[in-house]
């Protein structure tokens, strides 16, 4: 991704660079996509169950589980593997079951993206990580999530980003290391 990309998200946002490459730095692995061209995803079995309302969480426990359970995620590869098997029972759910590239946005929240459909939004993951980048710049607003970036309150930020597991993974530590290192 070019600088003049952060920048002009970073405009958008009224927030520093420094703020973004944090969230980047913590949600991927310095890039949104694997060396088989492929976006980093990570599928949640959680959200496959609910948007499935349950009907797998027997047949298919690792891909369908009522709650959230860190054991099942697998390597890069392996959870396209799994997204894969999910897509045979239900595309739409599956799609949206997983987060995406360089921000790791849930599918889920593709019109929060500000996409027409869900295939656009596909689309735009394995496109490129400026598409990333619009689409979380996009995603940050509709969710009201820039003051925080703009105050470098990554705790408040994680835990609306990241959810509950916010503590637990240490996202907002672990996003200021990374501002510091990007600011520096």
């Amino acid at each position: 991704m070019l600088e003049q990309d952060w920048m002009e998200a970073a405009a958008k946002l009224g927030c520093e660079v420094a703020a973004i490459k944090a969230v980047a730095a913590v949600e991927s692995p310095g890039s949104g996509f694997m060396t088989t061209g492929e976006p980093f995803i990570l599928f949640e079995a959680h959200i496959f169950s609910r948007l499935t309302n349950h009907q797998y969480d027997t047949a298919y426990p690792g891909i369908s589980s009522p709650r959230w359970n860190k054991s099942l995620y697998r390597n890069s590869a392996g959870e396209h593997l799994r997204l894969a098997e999910a897509i045979k029972l239900d595309r739409d759910a599956a799609l949206q079951s997983a987060s995406w590239g360089r921000f790791q946005i849930l599918g889920c929240n593709w019109k929060r993206c500000g996409y027409a459909s869900l295939q656009e939004f596909i689309n735009a993951m394995y496109r490129s990580e400026s598409d990333h980048l619009h689409a979380f710049c996009a995603f940050i607003m509709s969710m009201g999530l820039a003051d925080e970036l703009q105050r470098k309150d990554f705790h408040g930020f994680s835990l609306i980003y990241n959810g509950p597991s916010a503590a637990e993974n240490r996202y907002a530590e672990r996003m200021e290391d990374a501002y510091e290192e990007s600011a520096a």
